[in-house]
C-alpha cells in the first residue's frame, strides 16, 4: 500500500492549538498567548492609571475656563475647546491612543461635566484591544487673574469715556443691548456708570480701541484721546502710560425737533429746516413729516458744525385725533395725511383745534392719542429758530401715537443688562437722599419709554436681543383692561424673542 506524500504548505499552515486558561476556548498557540481575546478585554484594563474624576477651573465673572498653566479660554458646554481642555487634565492619556472622545449630558447648573473616551492600546504580545471609560470633571468656582484686577486700584490702562450731554437715557439702553448682541465688552475690566454716560476700563490699549471702533460703527460720535505717565525706566528707555478716550454721543435722539442751519438743509437735497430725527445709528437720519422727505448726516458732517435739539422727547404734549383725511401719499410706513387734533388738556374747556399735515395718517384714527409738539405755545431759545419763516412753522408737530398699556408687568419678554459699578451717594443728608430718588425714578421711566419704543418699531427691534421672560405674565382684571387694547397695543410675537436656555453657561450670566 502507498500512500500520498503530504502537503509541506498544509502542515505548515496546521499549527499547535493550546486552551484558553480562562474560558477553555481552543487559540492558537503558535502567538504565545494564553488568552482568548475575549478574556483579554474583560481581565486586562488599557486604561489602569488614567483617573476617572478630575476637576475644573471656572471663572464665574468672565466665564473662562483654566488651561494649564495658566492660560484662561473661553470655552461653551459641550464644545471643541472645553472638550480639549478636559482631554489635556487627564494624566496618561498620552500612552494609549485615543480614538474617540465626547459629552454626555448633564445639567448646565450641576457643576459637573461628564465625558466618554474611547482608547486603544496593547493589552499583551502584540494584541491590540479597545475599550470606553467615563470620566467626570467637578467645576471649581475661583477668580481669574484679570478679573482680580478689578477688585484693586490702578489696575486699567486705558478707559473710555462714554458721554451723550441730554436730559435722559435712552440712548445708553440702546447702547448697551448692542454692546450686549455683538459681545463688545468681554474685553472690559470693570464698567462704571457715570453721570452722563458710562466708563469702560480695560487692561489692555487695544482693547479700548476695539470698544471705539465699534461705537463708531454702530452710532454717530467723535472722540479724543490723551496719555498720563505711570512709570518710567531711564535705563532700558521703556515707559508705562494710562490711556483715556472721552467719546462724545451726537447731542440728538430720536423724536427730537431740530432746525437745521440753512447751508446745511440745502445740501442735504433742499429739505427744510424744520425737521423731526427719526432714527439715529451710525448716522442721524432727519424727516420731513409734512412731504415725508429724509435726509442722512453722518457723524463726521454733523461734528463741522453741530448743532442742539429744539425740543426733545420730554416736552411731548397729548392730543386728541378728531379727523383724519390722507393725501394718498406714502414712503415705506409713513402715509401722509392732514389731522385734525385737540389738546387733550383743552377737552371741555375750550373747542380750539389744530389742522395739521403729518407721516401719521396710517396709524391714526379719530379717537387716538398722539404724542406732538405745541409749537404754537412754546418759547424757544434758539438763534436758528428765529431766522425760520414763522408764517411756515406749524402750530402743531405730530411724533408718534399713544397707545394706552395697563401695566407692564404684562410683558412676555425681558431684555439683559449688563452689571454696571454705582457711584456711591451719601444718603445720610436728606438732599443726597432725596436726588437719588429722582435718580432712580428718572431711571426707571427712560427705561419703561425705552421697551415701549422697541414693542411700537419692528425695525428698532431686529437690532437687539429679545429673550422670552421665565415669569408668566400675571392676569390682569377686566376693570383694569383697555376696551381696545388687545387690538391696538403693539405686542411682540413670540418668534421673535429668543430662549436664554440656548445662550446659558455654567452660570446665568444674563444679568437680566
Amino acid at each position: 500500500m502507498s500512500y500520498a506524500p503530504l502537503d509541506q504548505n498544509h502542515m505548515h499552515q496546521k499549527g499547535a492549538t493550546v486552551l484558553c486558561c480562562n474560558c477553555g476556548v481552543p487559540i492558537d498557540g503558535s502567538s504565545g498567548l494564553v488568552m482568548c481575546y475575549d478574556c483579554i478585554k474583560m481581565n486586562v484594563d488599557i486604561t489602569d492609571g488614567i483617573p476617572r474624576e478630575s476637576h475644573l477651573s471656572f471663572c464665574r465673572n468672565c466665564e473662562r475656563f483654566l488651561q494649564p498653566p495658566g492660560q484662561w479660554v473661553k470655552a461653551q458646554l459641550e464644545s471643541r475647546e472645553l472638550l480639549a481642555i478636559c482631554l489635556r487634565r487627564l494624566k496618561g492619556l498620552t500612552k494609549i491612543r485615543l480614538v474617540d472622545a465626547s459629552f454626555i449630558w448633564t445639567e448646565p447648573h450641576s457643576r459637573r461635566i461628564r465625558i466618554k473616551v474611547t482608547v486603544q492600546g496593547e493589552a499583551m504580545m502584540n494584541t491590540i484591544i479597545q475599550q470606553s471609560f467615563e470620566v467626570e470633571f467637578v467645576v471649581i468656582a475661583m477668580q481669574c487673574p484679570d478679573c482680580a484686577k478689578s477688585y484693586t486700584a490702578h489696575t486699567w490702562r486705558a478707559a473710555v469715556q462714554i458721554r451723550q450731554k441730554v436730559p435722559h437715557k435712552r440712548t445708553f439702553l440702546f447702547l448697551e443691548q448692542l454692546i450686549l448682541k455683538h459681545n463688545a465688552h468681554v474685553d472690559t475690566v470693570s464698567i462704571r456708570e457715570a453721570k452722563d454716560g458710562l466708563d469702560f476700563y480695560y487692561a489692555q490699549r487695544n482693547h479700548a480701541m476695539k470698544m471705539i471702533d465699534f461705537l463708531n460703527s454702530v452710532i454717530p460720535i467723535r472722540y479724543k484721546k490723551s496719555e498720563e505717565l505711570i512709570s518710567q525706566d531711564i535705563q532700558s528707555s521703556t515707559s508705562t502710560y494710562k490711556f483715556t478716550f472721552s467719546v462724545e454721543i451726537v447731542p440728538i435722539c430720536r423724536d427730537d425737533l431740530v432746525v437745521l442751519p440753512k447751508k446745511l438743509s440745502k445740501s442735504l437735497g433742499n429739505i427744510s429746516q424744520f425737521v423731526l430725527c427719526s432714527r439715529v445709528n451710525s448716522s442721524i437720519q432727519f424727516m420731513d413729516p409734512r412731504t415725508l422727505q429724509t435726509a442722512d448726516i453722518s457723524a463726521s458732517v454733523y461734528w463741522r458744525q453741530p448743532f442742539n435739539s429744539l425740543a426733545d422727547a420730554g416736552q411731548l404734549v397729548e392730543f386728541i385725533v378728531l379727523d383724519v383725511e390722507p393725501t394718498g401719499e406714502s414712503r415705506g410706513r409713513f402715509v401722509l395725511a392732514d389731522i385734525t387734533v385737540a389738546k387733550a388738556s383743552d377737552l371741555g374747556s375750550n373747542d380750539q383745534e389744530y389742522y395739521v399735515r403729518s407721516h401719521l395718517g396710517a396709524i391714526c384714527h379719530a379717537g387716538d392719542s398722539v404724542m406732538g409738539y405745541h409749537i404754537g405755545n412754546a418759547n424757544y431759545n434758539s438763534d436758528l429758530f428765529d431766522t425760520l419763516d414763522m408764517d411756515r412753522i406749524p402750530d402743531v408737530v405730530l411724533v408718534k401715537k399713544l397707545y394706552r398699556r395697563t401695566t407692564k408687568r404684562n410683558r412676555n419678554w425681558k431684555l439683559k443688562r449688563m452689571a454696571k459699578e454705582h457711584k456711591d451717594i451719601d444718603a445720610s443728608a436728606d438732599y443726597s437722599s432725596r436726588q437719588q430718588k429722582q435718580e432712580m425714578e428718572r431711571a426707571e421711566m427712560d427705561y419703561e419709554t425705552f421697551l415701549q419704543e422697541l414693542e411700537e418699531d419692528s425695525e428698532l427691534r431686529q437690532s437687539v436681543n429679545l429673550y422670552r421672560s421665565n415669569n408668566p405674565p400675571e392676569p390682569v382684571n377686566e376693570g383694569d383692561m383697555d376696551e381696545d387694547e388687545d387690538e391696538a397695543t403693539p405686542r411682540i410675537n413670540m418668534d421673535e424673542l429668543l430662549d436664554e436656555l440656548d445662550e446659558m453657561t455654567l452660570e446665568d450670566g444674563g444679568n437680566a
